[in-house]
């Protein structure tokens, strides 16, 4: 029997994908017939008023959300990380990073150095020991990047991630996401309310507009590292708030 390699290159590549996938809260239809890809290596991110659904989408990709119809296919556990970082705070940092491979099953003594070693990718290696408390916000997200990339996923899930840190802080965060995605390659679904991250950071600009996915923006050269300028990116800022109904 032959094989065709079409279907292989696909499942090798692909960290996820939603098929016609359909949601809803009582009368109300979240979800409407969403269709999206996120290869592995690639940033795709998700835009769109708030209740359009943006959240819902992570929610299922995530896992924690099986009442819906339609296909959805993630390669391995996939990783998700809030705009509040959600640390346990009776726990000092590597523990917490720690809890990000409870899945895996490793022996304390491995997991205990693999969170060692997370810590180190995000700048922390020093406030292993440190309680939350006693973390700036930056900080305090970094540990969140950590406990999520510890497991070391194929997939990424980004709510928010950086909307409630400073202006400076969010920049560095940014560069830092970029550096973990260089190293990794693992695949990126980022779903935020900047438009100007979403075109800074993205291979793919997905818009979302009442529960349904209305426009796909190819990037050519995101800007890496964020701050850098294109050409091309006062054209798809403006293209994006337009298919946002945001109008200058």
């Amino acid at each position: 029997m032959t094989l065709t390699t079409p279907p292989v290159q696909r499942a090798t590549q692909s960290a996820a994908h939603l098929r016609h996938v359909d949601k809803w809260y009582g009368a109300h239809h979240v979800l409407d017939d969403v269709s999206l890809d996120v290869a592995r290596g690639e940033i795709v991110a998700l835009i769109g008023r708030s209740g359009s659904g943006k959240s819902t989408v992570l929610r299922v990709l995530a896992g924690l959300s099986d009442d819906h119809t339609g296909e959805r296919f993630v390669a391995g556990a996939p990783a998700l990380a809030f705009q509040e970082p959600r640390l346990f705070p009776w726990r000092d940092v590597r523990t917490n990073v720690v809890y990000g491979l409870t899945r895996t099953r490793l022996p304390k003594a491995e997991a205990q150095r693999r969170a060692e070693r997370a810590l180190a990718d995000v700048g922390l290696a020093d406030r292993a020991d440190a309680w939350p408390l006693t973390l700036s916000g930056g900080q305090a997200q970094r540990v969140s990047l950590a406990r999520a990339l510890v497991a070391e996923p194929q997939l990424l899930l980004l709510d928010e991630p950086f909307g409630a840190l400073d202006a400076l802080t969010r920049l560095s965060m940014r560069a830092l996401l970029l550096e973990l995605w260089r190293t990794h390659m693992f695949g990126v679904l980022l779903v935020t309310h900047d438009v100007d991250e979403a075109v800074a950071l993205a291979d793919r600009v997905l818009v979302l507009d009442e529960g349904r996915v209305v426009h796909s923006l190819q990037i050519d050269g995101p800007r890496r590292p964020p701050g850098e300028d294109s050409a091309h990116t006062e054209r798809y800022r403006a293209e994006l708030l337009d298919r946002l109904g945001v109008h200058a």
